[in-house]
């Protein structure tokens, strides 16, 4: 089990898991948005690059995940350490950490009364959902990655300015992601209330959230610390094109 802090909570749940959370969403709650080939396997297209050849792959897994993706498609293969063969052309690294909730910071009470202005979004929103993507850039985000979990926003006068998701699903637990907040709507607690009202959502059937952050990013990651997340594990983001 890997190094992290403890917080004494009655959320204990295994963290092993966690060293390979595409993998085990893959082969878990997200099977049915899989595809596969052999000891390799992805999300289904329009949904995420994420892929994995399992934890300790040899030659025959990066070819399984060659032949899946097919010639000069991106893998993105998260915090996965393992190397692909010489002829994989690296196109991502990027020095980040992974961060689990504590049990502990936000509201007193994660079970109060839901946040009235945040409201549910779903396939009829995914223009909206793309669009403040682009505005600002929280990480990989496609036209059906809305399909991996609940995503949450909040709107003004009508136009979407703020929203959080879920994303991968290892066993027990659930990454937070894609929190976002527009350019004119930032300062006014938009991100905090939705990674709470996630986190409370999360923690009610009986699953722990944790998320993931770019080393680089160091506001989001003190802001994530004052919720009551931390840091688990030091991991470098990797993507490589398929040859």
């Amino acid at each position: 089990m890997a190094n992290d802090e403890r917080c004494g909570t009655a959320l204990d749940l295994d963290d092993g898991v966690l060293d390979d959370p595409v993998g085990e969403s893959l082969r878990g709650s997200h099977a049915h948005l899989a595809r596969r080939l052999g000891g390799a396997a992805t999300y289904l297209p329009g949904i995420a690059t994420f892929a994995t050849v399992g934890r300790d792959p040899g030659p025959g897994e990066w070819a399984d995940l060659a032949r899946l993706l097919g010639a000069g498609e991106v893998a993105d293969m998260f915090s996965c350490a393992a190397q692909p063969p010489p002829e994989w052309e690296p196109v991502l690294v990027l020095e980040g950490r992974q961060m689990i909730w504590s049990g502990t910071g936000g509201p007193d009470r994660l079970d109060a009364t839901a946040d009235s202005e945040v409201v549910e979004l779903g396939a009829d929103s995914a223009s909206e959902m793309l669009d403040l993507v682009a505005r600002t850039r929280p990480g990989p985000f496609w036209p059906r990655t809305h399909e991996l979990g609940t995503y949450l926003g909040i709107r003004d006068n009508g136009a979407l300015v703020a929203m959080a998701g879920e994303r991968l699903r290892p066993p027990g637990w659930t990454e937070v992601s894609a929190v976002c907040t527009a350019p004119e709507a930032r300062g006014r607690g938009h991100a905090s209330r939705l990674i709470l009202e996630l986190v409370s959502r999360i923690v009610a059937r009986g699953e722990r959230p944790f998320l993931h952050s770019a080393e680089a990013n160091t506001g989001a990651i003190a802001l994530y610390e004052r919720l009551g997340f931390r840091t688990r594990k030091h991991v470098t983001f990797r993507a490589f094109r398929a040859p």
